[in-house]
């Protein structure tokens, strides 16, 4: 999201820079420099959560002067504002994102006093979808300063012509999620025992060692090696998506998932959970299966295939619904909300 949001931000006359915790090099990192966005970085592991952060912080901090920080994700939304306190500083204006309709912090009771102590220290909170917002209101007990704002991609860089799949024979299913535990990959691979040998899997994404080994051992005990194929993490994303012929997510939860719009933007039908997040970007365009229910899931799956129609009527659908989530639209509320923060 970075690699596509911060040159639209500096084209509109923001002086953008990155910092991470971890400045590992990475495909991503390049392109950002490439674009002349200065990338910084505290350390050179990922110890996210090491409250060590906290104090690297503050140190990069007091040599930097900027007038908005904007965090994402839970370890940068707490450690920004306990550096800023420890600093003495409350002036610069904070900004984070909210990029999920919940989290597994809310289901523990003790975090609430923490949570609403973080949030309290922003001057604007974004959710990435009006359902997170809702949840993340209610959560926190403010409306005030909280905003919707959708997550967004360059959707011209993944729209393909819809694909005639008259006369087919395979088929090349495709997932593009982080190996993690809420994406749920488990029942696409046991979906994948419903539907015949002419399908195969493709799963794109990397994640924790212990999720990707955990995901990969499921795919052998189920005997699925010879039809599952793990590619990692990818810069040729658009490319993959062109050579599939339907895009899945069967997460457990998610925000405003990229990588569904995305699969929308393909050209492909794109079949998702019935769950927050992906209900409200796909319903009524794509098709939703129930949560956890691999057997729907292979249903669908076999039905667009058999049903080149249907297929070509839901693949057109999504396309469509893809370009109310272009980066561009993305872009232009955070400048606006950045103006209206600094006046």
């Amino acid at each position: 999201m970075m690699v596509d949001l911060l040159p639209l931000l500096q084209e509109k006359g923001n002086q953008i820079d990155l910092l991470l915790i971890n400045g590992v090099d990475t495909p991503f990192k390049q392109k950002l420099e490439h674009a002349g966005i200065k990338v910084y970085a505290l350390t050179m592991t990922n110890d996210v959560y090491n409250l060590r952060n906290i104090l690297r912080f503050r140190r990069f901090f007091a040599h930097a002067d900027y007038d908005i920080i904007h965090t994402h994700n839970t370890a940068c939304q707490l450690f920004v504002p306990l550096s800023r306190v420890m600093m003495g500083k409350t002036d610069t204006r904070l900004v984070t994102t909210e990029h999920s309709t919940t989290n597994r912090r809310r289901s523990k009771w003790w975090l609430k006093p923490v949570d609403r102590w973080m949030y309290s220290r922003y001057s604007a909170i974004v959710c990435i979808a009006p359902r997170a917002q809702q949840n993340l209101e209610a959560y926190i007990g403010r409306k005030d300063g909280v905003c919707t704002i959708s997550n967004g991609v360059d959707t011209r860089r993944f729209i393909h012509p819809v694909k005639d799949i008259t006369g087919q024979q395979r088929f090349v299913i495709t997932m593009v999620a982080a190996l993690r535990v809420e994406k749920d990959h488990a029942t696409l691979l046991r979906a994948m025992l419903h539907l015949p040998d002419n399908y195969s899997l493709c799963l794109v994404g990397g994640g924790p060692k212990e999720v990707v080994a955990s995901v990969k051992a499921l795919c052998a005990q189920l005997n699925l090696d010879e039809r599952v194929t793990f590619m990692g993490v990818r810069m040729d994303v658009p490319d993959i998506m062109e050579r599939s012929d339907i895009m899945v997510l069967s997460s457990h939860w998610e925000g405003l998932s990229l990588s569904s719009i995305e699969g929308m933007a393909s050209g492909r039908p794109f079949i998702a959970s019935d769950v927050e997040g992906l209900r409200d970007t796909v319903a009524g365009a794509g098709v939703l299966f129930p949560h956890g229910d691999d057997k729907a899931l292979a249903t669908a799956i076999r039905d667009l295939c058999e049903h080149p129609s249907r297929y070509s009527e839901v693949a057109t659908a999504c396309q469509q619904r893809s370009k109310r989530y272009d980066i561009s639209y993305m872009a232009d509320g955070y400048d606006q909300l950045y103006r209206s923060l600094m006046q």
